[in-house]
């Protein structure tokens, strides 16, 4: 579990580490041909969007990961004992609900049934698209191996009550 817990987290790394990397690069060369060669490049402005769409789901997917992400815990802090379990337990299930549904099914369906191509770099959108299952199924996991380990902590620790 913890081999799998450390695959996961240096792979999405590597990959929002890679994205920020392109953006520099290519922010850079937009920067160089704009102002040293005064002859702008044509493809970087839309390479850097759809980097900067990437980078951004990836870093959503790691937040998740790392228990980072934003959350509205107005009612999470004031619910104690069962219903605060009760509480933690639906908030959790409706975000699975909704990553596997939106992210997973709903942007695999958009990435599987794209026909266009972008307009400049000529790359079909499904390519673009395809982030947003990759970075629900990094969501996933992640909040499962969560669960895993929330699981194995409380089994601990009722092993050392006893």
């Amino acid at each position: 579990m913890k081999k799998l817990d450390k695959i996961l987290d240096n792979v999405m790394r590597f990959l929002m580490a890679m994205a920020m990397l392109s953006l520099v690069v290519g922010g850079s060369w937009q920067i160089f041909t704009r102002w040293i060669l005064r002859d702008p490049s044509t493809f970087t402005e839309e390479f850097m969007r759809y980097m900067l769409i990437w980078a951004s789901m990836l870093g959503s997917a790691y937040c998740f990961y790392r228990d980072k992400h934003l959350t509205l815990d107005l009612f999470k802090r004031r619910a104690k004992g069962t219903v605060g379990l009760i509480l933690n337990v639906f908030i959790e299930a409706m975000t699975l609900f909704f990553v596997i549904y939106v992210f997973v099914y709903g942007g695999g369906r958009m990435a599987m049934n794209s026909t266009n191509y972008s307009p400049v770099m000529q790359i079909p959108f499904s390519i673009l698209y395809m982030i947003l299952p990759l970075s629900g199924c990094f969501i996933v996991v992640a909040r499962i191996l969560k669960y895993i380990q929330l699981y194995q902590d409380m089994k601990i620790n009722k092993k050392e009550a006893a």
